[in-house]
């Protein structure tokens, strides 16, 4: 008999390498050397079982195909994502509006 292979759960974001992790990237080196998942990440904050913050915005991404999509996605489309409530879209939303009110004022 071979041996068992156990599933191996993917590392939470905080194991990984100082330098990978999105919030330390952005305080270090900025965030322009952010992907938008990483950016993404930061504002979900947590991921689900099995799968980062990031991985859940890397498929959101995918899934929409791309930032302006996602962001324009109705609050029962994304909730439909495991791990994404209403909390998490008001967040996003949010932020969109920030940046909108930024790029407005002179």
């Amino acid at each position: 008999m071979g041996a068992k292979k156990t599933k191996k759960s993917p590392m939470v974001i905080s194991q990984w390498p100082e330098h990978e992790r999105p919030r330390e990237k952005l305080l270090h080196r900025g965030a322009g050397v952010l992907s938008g998942a990483e950016l993404l990440a930061i504002f979900i904050r947590t991921g689900v079982p099995g799968k980062t913050a990031v991985d859940v915005t890397r498929e959101l991404l995918g899934r929409y195909g791309g930032l302006r999509e996602l962001l324009a996605a109705s609050p029962e489309e994304l909730c439909e994502t495991p791990g994404l409530g209403e909390a998490k879209y008001v967040q996003l939303q949010a932020g969109l509006e920030l940046g909108r009110r930024f790029l407005a004022e002179k």
